[in-house]
């Protein structure tokens, strides 16, 4: 079969499955959930021996640690799928919701409702899991999907995608309302996201490459989630001890995520903190860029460039830098940030609200690991990306981001004047 017949193929049955599972009750589609869930559990040690492939593949391709980290399967992740599912399940559908209602003086009464986008296309790299967090934003919310995977995890997403299917079906819903592309020519990316007809909107999750590429070429809307360069700014109202608690979870808990601080600012009046989060951070084999003042501090630190600043590493590497106020750390943030997520650790209110008003990222956190910038982690059970978009979502895109708004009116056969 050639690519565009392929193509058609894919999308023409996506838009059959997407009319079909907008019309799906809350209970079929999360009976298909609850099916996945226990489908997930019960296939565990033959997802794990699958993922062998995938993983053995990567170490003879040289990939780095982070990225074999990110392709791996084990029995915490897949509890973590699991729970994710059953948590989308337990979430309110939001299929027909009615926001905004107002009746009006000619007669009318006109509220917003929530619609399924459609058919989404999401193009992803690396995660084995987003196949699952992907389908099941989707069945909930009542759209078809289209998944392309990377190729460094082929054979995981084949056998989840499979789970997905016999789950839909098992459901009465259309087996084909998650569908992976399961051929691996580059080509077929493009013809994608030049296919209006098909879908209604592309959101690609991978290497800044990738979505730069697809944000030019698409010809379809695209939610698009670029370079995760997180920030932790010290106030010097923080209480230090537990700062360096915070420091040492959002750079190390894992090296490989959008969500793991890259670069670390500290109030000159906080410098006191540098040496033991220095201390900290070193016995765990991260590598400090810093500025002057941090190399006066830090023996083993080494002088960053002005690209470090822009540098979202996923790797044991962290810049550090000492400035003079809130106002220099916002205004750094905001210029060498990727509006992702930042995080202030303080005791004084006012620099707190400060922060949240002005640092222009999809989450501000206060007193918070950047880590917990995670679908899962804000009770939406599970995301299909973070934008740093401002439309048509930001931050975490779960069901609402994969929602649209229509206009319902209602009147008593009304005319209008």
């Amino acid at each position: 079969m050639s690519l565009d017949s392929y193509v058609t193929q894919l999308g023409q049955a996506a838009r059959t499955a997407s009319a079909q599972l907008m019309a799906a009750t809350t209970e079929q589609k999360n009976d298909a959930l609850h099916y996945l869930a226990d489908l997930l559990d019960s296939n565990c040690h033959a997802l794990i021996d699958v993922n062998k492939q995938d993983l053995d593949a990567a170490a003879k391709a040289g990939l780095s640690d982070a990225m074999i980290d990110r392709l791996m399967i084990d029995p915490q992740r897949v509890a973590a799928m699991s729970q994710g599912v059953r948590q989308v399940a337990g979430l309110p559908d939001p299929i027909g919701e009615i926001s905004e209602q107002r009746s009006l003086e000619s007669g009318i009464t006109v509220a917003k409702m929530s619609s399924p986008l459609g058919v989404v296309c999401m193009i992803y790299e690396s995660r084995p899991n987003v196949t699952i967090d992907a389908a099941v934003l989707c069945i909930k919310s009542g759209n078809a999907a289209i998944l392309r995977g990377g190729k460094e995890a082929f054979y995981s997403n084949v056998a989840l995608a499979q789970l997905v299917s016999t789950a839909l079906t098992k459901a009465g819903l259309p087996a084909l309302g998650v569908q992976l592309v399961d051929r691996l020519d580059r080509e077929i990316v493009s013809l994608l996201i030049s296919s209006p007809e098909y879908v209604d909107v592309v959101i690609p999750r991978g290497g800044r490459g990738l979505i730069e590429r697809i944000s030019k070429d698409a010809r379809v809307p695209v939610i698009k989630h670029l370079d995760g360069v997180c920030h932790v700014y010290i106030d010097k109202a923080a209480d230090l001890d537990r700062a360096l608690q915070v420091v040492v979870n959002a750079k190390t808990q894992r090296y490989g995520t959008c969500n793991t601080t890259e670069s670390l600012l500290v109030h000159v009046d906080a410098m006191d903190c540098l040496k033991p989060i220095a201390q900290a951070l070193l016995a765990k084999g991260v590598e400090i860029r810093g500025c002057q003042r941090t190399l006066d501090l830090v023996a083993d630190a080494m002088l960053a460039s002005e690209q470090d600043w822009f540098t979202e590493y996923l790797a044991p590497v962290i810049s550090i830098k000492v400035v003079d106020s809130l106002d220099e750390a916002i205004a750094h943030i905001n210029h060498y940030g990727s509006h992702h997520t930042d995080a202030i650790l303080t005791d004084d209110t006012s620099a707190a609200i400060a922060f949240q008003r002005r640092v222009d990222s999809g989450s501000v956190m206060v007193n918070a690991s950047t880590r917990f910038a995670d679908g899962f982690e804000y009770g939406l059970g599970a995301e299909i990306g973070i934008s740093t978009d401002k439309f048509h979502a930001r931050g975490p895109v779960a069901l609402e981001g994969l929602c649209s708004k229509k206009w319902v009116v209602t009147g008593d056969y009304a005319v209008r004047a």
